[in-house]
C-alpha cells in the first residue's frame, strides 16, 4: 500500500500536537508495511530528501514570495506541494490514497484528488472555530473555517483524534457521523524509560530548590492553553503548599503578559517562565516534576498529558476537550473545572499533599499508556482506515 501524505509540520519543524503526531505515525505506519511518501514545507531546515525503511520525506523549498497574510502564504506553499506531487506521480506511479493533515495542506490535497482521481483522507487535529471558542472574528478566520469545511467535504473519510473533535467536525461542518473515525494520538515511553534511575538532581536544581516541589507546564503560551488561569491559581496553592514552584516552559504570545500577571499577584519568585526548552530538557523536567498541569480552555486531544503519563508524572488537567478522554479522574489523574483557578488550585494541592495517592494514579496511567496509546497500535487502526478507503474506491467509478 502506497500513501501520499501531506503535512505542514514535520521535524525539525514541530509547532504543536500535529507535528508530534505526524513525526510518530509515519515510522509506525512504515513498520506496519505501509509505504509512505510525505511532502512537507522546509520551514526549519532538515534534509531535502530523507529516506528510511518504508518511508521517504520530501522537504520542499518555500515560496519565493512570502508577503501577504498567512492564508495567502499557505496557498502559495500548497502550489509547490502540488508541483512536487505531480513529479512523484510521474516517477513512481499511483498512490492508493492521499492523507492530508489539517487545512494547511488542504488546497494541495483537494487539487491532487481531482486531478488524479485519488481518494482523499484527512485528519482534523483542531478547528479554527474551536480555538476561538465557537466564534470567527475576522476574514482570515472565516477563510480558514471554510477551507476546513471544504477539506472535510472532499474527504472520503475523516480521522479525528478524540470524540470531542469528532463532535466538533459534525457540528461545525455538517459531516456525517459515519464518515468519521476516531483514532487517538499516541506516545512512546522509551524516551522517559531511559531516564529511570538516572541522577537528575543537578538538572533539577536549575529550576527549583531541593525543598521545593515542581509544578510543571510545557506547551504553547497562548490563551487557549489557560495559562492565565494557572497563574491565578498560584496564590491559592501557595497558601496550602508554600513549597510549590511553578515551572512554565514554552513560547508564545502570552509570555510577557504571564510574567506581568505573576508580578501583579506577588508570586513572581515562585513562577519560572523558562522560554523555549529542548525535547531532552522537557523529558527531564517531566521526570523531576512532582505534578504536571494542563489547564487548557480548548484542547482537541492533549498529547502533553500522555507525555506526562508516560513519564510517570502525576497529572492535573482541565476537564475539557480531549483531555477528559485521556485522563480519568481519580484513576489516572485529576480533572478540574476549566477556567476555574480555585478548582485548578485544589487539584494541584491535592496532588502535592497526597503523594501516595498520586503514585497509585501514576501506575494506572502508565499501564494505560502502554496498552492503549502505543504508536504501533494506532498505526494498525490507521492502516485499517486506509484499507477501507482503498477497497471502497476500487468498487466505484469516479
Amino acid at each position: 500500500m502506497r500513501i501520499l501524505m501531506l503535512s505542514w509540520e514535520y521535524p525539525p519543524h514541530v509547532v504543536g500536537g500535529l507535528g508530534k503526531h505526524v513525526a510518530e505515525i509515519v515510522p509506525a505506519l512504515a513498520n506496519s508495511g505501509v509505504e509512505i511518501h510525505l511532502l512537507t514545507p522546509r520551514w526549519a531546515g532538515g534534509e531535502v530528501i530523507e529516506t528510511a525503511q518504508g518511508r521517504t520525506v520530501y522537504r520542499l523549498d518555500l515560496p519565493a514570495n512570502r508577503s501577504g497574510d498567512f492564508y495567502e502564504v499557505a496557498q502559495r506553499t500548497n502550489e509547490i506541494i502540488v508541483q512536487k506531487a505531480r513529479t512523484l506521480l510521474g516517477a513512481i506511479g499511483d498512490f492508493d490514497l492521499i492523507h492530508a493533515h489539517d487545512w494547511l495542506v488542504a488546497f494541495a490535497g483537494i487539487t491532487l484528488k481531482h486531478d488524479f482521481k485519488i481518494a482523499l483522507l484527512s485528519t482534523i487535529h483542531a478547528t479554527e472555530r474551536g480555538r476561538s471558542r465557537g466564534h470567527l472574528h475576522n476574514d482570515m478566520q472565516r477563510a480558514i473555517d471554510h477551507m476546513e469545511w471544504q477539506l472535510t467535504y472532499e474527504s472520503w473519510r475523516i480521522i479525528c483524534c478524540s470524540h470531542f473533535m469528532a463532535q466538533e467536525v459534525r457540528e461545525y461542518f455538517n459531516a456525517p457521523a459515519d464518515k468519521i473515525d476516531v483514532i487517538p494520538n499516541g506516545i512512546t515511553t522509551a524516551q522517559f524509560d531511559e531516564l529511570e534511575g538516572v541522577d537528575l538532581s543537578s538538572f533539577r536544581s536549575r529550576f527549583a530548590a531541593d525543598s521545593e516541589k515542581i509544578v510543571f507546564y510545557v506547551g504553547r503560551l497562548v490563551h487557549e492553553k489557560g495559562l492565565h488561569v494557572l497563574i491565578d491559581a498560584v496564590p491559592h496553592v501557595l497558601k496550602q503548599c508554600p513549597e510549590a514552584k511553578f515551572v512554565i516552559a514554552g513560547t508564545g504570545s502570552m509570555f510577557d503578559s504571564l510574567r506581568q500577571q505573576a508580578d501583579a499577584l506577588g508570586v513572581s519568585a515562585k513562577v519560572y517562565l523558562t522560554g523555549f526548552i529542548s525535547d531532552e530538557d522537557r523529558n527531564r523536567l517531566f521526570k523531576v516534576a512532582d505534578c504536571a498541569v494542563f489547564p487548557s480552555l480548548y484542547e482537541p486531544f492533549g498529547i502533553v498529558a500522555l507525555e506526562a503519563m508516560a513519564a510517570k508524572t502525576p497529572v492535573v488537567v482541565a476537564e475539557t476537550g480531549g483531555l477528559k478522554e485521556v485522563v480519568e479522574h481519580g484513576e489516572t489523574g485529576i480533572t478540574v473545572y476549566p477556567g476555574n483557578a480555585e478548582s485548578l488550585a485544589w487539584g494541584i494541592t491535592h496532588t502535592l499533599q497526597h503523594p501516595e495517592w498520586a503514585k497509585a494514579r501514576v501506575a494506572n496511567a502508565y499501564r494505560r499508556v502502554v496498552s492503549e496509546y502505543n504508536w504501533q497500535h494506532i498505526a494498525g487502526l490507521t492502516r485499517r482506515v486506509y484499507e477501507r478507503v482503498r477497497n471502497e474506491r476500487a468498487t466505484v467509478d469516479w
